[in-house]
Formats: structure tokens, sequence, C-alpha cells
């Protein structure tokens, strides 16, 4: 394998923990309203509309929108099951803005700040700009540029979302490395020609229902960040 010169982040999931973020956020924002629920549960149905909502984008029928539009679309799908129909607009404001403070895995600072020594690192992730920068600047990543959905205007896994990001920095395909932990990720940006790398967050989506191990063959593999980065550079 060669040595990448630019490594291409999958941001929800793969670096910051959405789930358990989110839970935290909408309790914050919920519980001194009165309200009261499982809120990882109003996590998961959240995250549960999210592939739903940009397909309407990659399909076509509908023009894009950037992810914090998305998020409050599919947010009105769900607060009628959790007794939210009510809420006033500017409290769906507020948990839309959940996503946007979200928590980085305790292993990535380590994890970047070993490959941002060997290449370029961006997001490419659905997340748009605005999300991006507030991530950056809450978990203090230093990033080279911002890539991704709202970049391309269309959302992954569109082959025009990793091949713009190698674009951006002028490189080819094969010189880019694509880090997510998902293997359906890894498997588009393979077929663009990227390398891949893949991180073990077996916890994600709750207790053993995230991705232990790629179910793809992958250029490498970590059970986290720091220990890809660190079999990529020993």
């Amino acid at each position: 394998m060669r040595e990448p010169k630019a490594f291409f982040f999958d941001i929800f999931g793969t670096i910051v923990d959405w789930r358990e973020g989110v839970a935290r956020e909408a309790r914050a924002v919920l519980h001194p309203l009165g309200h009261d629920m499982v809120w990882t549960a109003f996590a998961d149905a959240w995250r549960g509309q999210y592939q739903a909502g940009m397909e309407e984008i990659r399909s076509g029928r509908q023009p894009f929108s950037k992810l914090d539009v998305v998020h409050a679309r599919n947010l009105e799908r769900i607060l009628g099951d959790f007794g939210l129909s009510d809420i006033s607009d500017e409290t769906k404001r507020q948990l839309v803005l959940a996503w946007h403070r979200l928590d980085a895995w305790p292993d990535v600072a380590r994890g970047l700040s070993i490959l941002r020594k060997h290449g370029l690192l961006a997001p490419v992730s659905n997340g748009n700009f605005s999300l991006m920068a507030a991530l950056a600047r809450r978990n203090n990543f230093h990033w080279d540029a911002i890539l991704g959905a709202e970049y391309a205007r269309d959302y992954k896994p569109k082959a025009g979302v990793y091949l713009s990001a190698c674009e951006a920095f002028d490189l080819t395909p094969g010189e880019c490395m694509m880090v997510a932990a998902h293997s359906d990720d890894l498997k588009a940006a393979a077929e663009c020609g990227l390398m891949t790398g893949f991180v073990a967050r077996p916890n994600e989506k709750g207790p053993g229902k995230g991705e232990s191990e790629p179910r793809i063959p992958v250029d490498a593999a970590g059970d986290d960040l720091f220990e890809l980065a660190t079999k990529l550079f020993r």
C-alpha cells in the first residue's frame, strides 16, 4: 500500500459519538420543558430517518439541502412518537443544533495527531460546513479543509463526494484514504479508487450494535483511530 497523502474522515460514528451526544443534548433542551423519555431512544429514532432523508436528495426527488435542513425535516417525522408535536420552532432549532455539540471518541485526538504528520486531513462527511466547523471548534480538530456533501452538493455514497475531495487537494483517488467505521462508506470509496481505513466502533448505535470489523476487504483496520494510525505509521 502506498503511503496516503490525504486522509478523509467520516464523522458521525467514526470521529464523534452521535448517539450519546444527541441524547445528552436533547435532554438538556427538553427536560427543562417538562419532557422525559429514554433519551437514547430519541437519538436512535432521529438517526433512523437519516438515510431516507438523504435519499430524497441523492435520487433527485428533492434539490440539495444541507444536513441541518435534512435533520430538521427528519425531526418533524418523529416528534409525534415522543409526545413533542407542540414544541416551539425555537426548541426544534435547538434540537437540530444538538448535532453541532457532539464529542469525539477518546482515541481520536491521538489518532489525528499521528495522521496529520503524514498527510492532509479533512472531513468527508454528510455534515454541512457550519456543522463541521462547530464540531472542529468543540473538539479541537485541526482540518486542512472541510469537504464532503456540501462541497460536492450531494450525499455519500455518491461517487462525486469522494472524487471531489481528491480533486480539492489536487490528488488522485489512489493517493487518498477514506477512514470510516462503516463498511458501506468504505466500499463506495474503494469503488472510486481510494484506499480504505476501517475504525471499529462496536457501540456506535448502542452496545454491540456497531461494526467491530469490516464486512469488506480494506487496506488497513484498527480497533480505534489511534490503533489504525499506529498500524499505518509504526
